[in-house]
């Protein structure tokens, strides 16, 4: 072999290492219920891990089918999903979540509740093959009007919001499943979704640490095993580079200053924040070089295409001198040791099954060997019966005139307005109150409106019956604002029915939920229908 011939080998070899490293970053998605051809193929050259999505989700037998075949290509592959058990729904995205989503939890306020709920789902994920959750959301929402946020933080209080991340962080861990807090350093108090453009958090150092940070530092000291990024510019930490692509944020403050040593993983590249200013692949290389270890794509871009061009990307920024290769050695790293823990704990969860003999999970049923055999959809047909218990007390009645309005007499006639979609929840996840109460009380009608189509008198259909009006974060809605007082100037007897954001209370009786899941529908369902509290739904 010639000298130039050695060179190019070597060149080659390197370049393979590299392309091995790149992929083991990589966290994607890809389209269909069952692993197609290329990641199966890219989890023999290198793939650390992939996201689930809705899409790949039918019921809990094929999701323990489809991470099967996944760890037939590679035993330690991360599994992620982003599942917070709220409006925020992918393993139940076609039902809705049998549980309370953060805000219900916080109105709780019992980080017991908290975390048997997290325990509750760890559980779940982690019999269909679930590794790594990007959940919880541990921002304060201390802004009302939060277009992204909202019902998916645990409230606007910051040791609130800390003792139930706290909690969460514990009981999903506890149950199998890597935690992973979320928005770091905290997407509470904006008023851009960054899913469209890149947030300006405001606030001085001295109320970070106060306010947004506490979360993340409960977190920390909780023993997260995660941390993903928030795609947010906050000049008081870095005036230059949003969050994301900040080494002072990744690495100087959480790192050095707060003492992480997990994953920090991106929210996904492809999200506008970051890729209308430095590009899909530019993006991804800046957050690597600034401490980022695992890069989330796959949300909207699910193909062999943008993997193999963020792979190819990566590599050829390690070349160019762009991003040093003992960065990317140490993110891989830090990828393998996230690995390596959910790799034991599924062991020890194996053990745990031997010992009891096996244990069923709601229609999921662990055997000694760790495998699984699953019954339907997961949670059930009927869900989680922690969840419900647990959304029947976030409920919150509020009475100009006491408390007669409730129950309903006979059927009612449900009116439902939808505010534009929140991109973060499943626009195939249903939500409302009409369809839960017609199943407790046959003869219940409903319609539903958007603001283009709202009618005169949004009532008219009731035709003597009661009525009762469902709202999501009215605050926000100057449209549905106006819809409601023409509702209730016809029917001042109108209950009014909130499943966002309580920050607006309206009507002679009020009903908070403080979430949009199918629990919170039918925990609200059997309150205004006087039906018997059973164990179970």
């Amino acid at each position: 072999m010639s000298e130039r011939q050695r060179a190019n080998h070597q060149l080659s070899a390197a370049n393979g290492n590299l392309a091995a490293l790149a992929a083991a970053v990589l966290q994607p998605g890809f389209v269909g219920t069952a692993p197609p051809g290329w990641i199966r193929r890219w989890l023999g050259d290198g793939l650390g891990s992939v996201v689930l999505f809705s899409r790949n989700v039918v019921d809990s037998e094929q999701v323990a089918a489809l991470t099967a075949t996944l760890r037939a290509e590679r035993p330690d592959v991360i599994v992620a999903i982003d599942e917070e058990a709220g409006d925020v729904t992918r393993i139940e995205s076609g039902r809705g979540s049998s549980r309370p989503g953060n805000l219900a939890l916080g109105a709780v306020d019992d980080p017991a509740l908290t975390e048997e709920v997290a325990r509750d789902l760890g559980v779940e994920l982690a019999a269909v093959g679930v590794t790594l959750n990007y959940a919880p959301d541990a921002d304060v929402n201390s802004n009302p009007d939060n277009p992204v946020i909202g019902v998916r933080a645990f409230g606007a209080e910051p040791s609130l919001v800390a003792r139930h991340t706290t909690a969460w962080v514990r009981g999903l861990q506890s149950g199998g499943v890597a935690a992973c807090a979320k928005h770091f350093p905290g997407h509470g108090d904006t008023r851009v979704d960054s899913h469209h453009d890149l947030p300006r958090i405001t606030a001085d150092r001295a109320r970070l640490h106060a306010v947004e940070l506490a979360p993340f530092r409960a977190a920390v000291a909780a023993g997260v095993q995660a941390v993903m990024t928030g795609h947010l510019l906050v000049p008081a930490l870095d005036p230059d580079l949003p969050a994301t692509l900040s080494g002072r944020i990744l690495g100087g403050l959480l790192r050095e200053e707060m003492g992480f040593n997990g994953v920090v993983v991106t929210d996904a590249v492809e999200m506008r924040a970051v890729t209308d200013r430095y590009g899909f692949a530019g993006a991804a290389v800046r957050a690597l070089a600034a401490g980022a270890d695992a890069i989330c794509v796959g949300g909207e871009h699910a193909d062999e295409e943008t993997a193999r061009y963020l792979r190819d990307a990566i590599v050829d920024a390690v070349v160019a001198g762009d991003l040093p290769e003992e960065r990317l050695t140490e993110a891989a790293k830090r990828v393998g040791q996230l690995a390596a823990w959910t790799v034991a704990v599924r062991a020890g969860a194996g053990a745990d099954c031997a010992t009891a003999g096996g244990a069923t999970l709601r229609g999921v049923t662990t055997g000694a060997a760790g495998g699984t055999s699953t019954g339907g959809a997961s949670s059930g047909a009927a869900g989680s019966t922690v969840g419900l218990a647990a959304a029947r007390r976030a409920i919150r009645v509020t009475s100009a005139g006491g408390d007669a309005a409730l129950p309903l007499v006979g059927p009612a006639h449900v009116v439902e307005f939808e505010p534009p979609h929140n991109i973060a929840i499943g626009a195939e996840t249903p939500w409302g109150l009409a369809a839960p109460l017609a199943a407790l009380v046959p003869g219940t009608t409903g319609a539903r409106y958007i603001e283009a189509a709202v009618p005169t008198d949004p009532t008219a259909g009731a035709a003597g019956r009661p009525v009762v009006l469902v709202v999501r974060d009215l605050h926000r809605h100057g449209w549905m604002r106006a819809a409601v007082d023409r509702a209730l100037a016809a029917r001042p007897d109108a209950v009014v029915v909130e499943l966002g954001v309580p920050a607006l209370v309206t009507g002679r009786v009020h009903v908070a939920t403080h979430g949009a899941t199918r629990a919170a529908g039918r925990a609200a369902a059997e309150l205004l229908a006087g039906a018997p509290v059973t164990p179970g739904w």
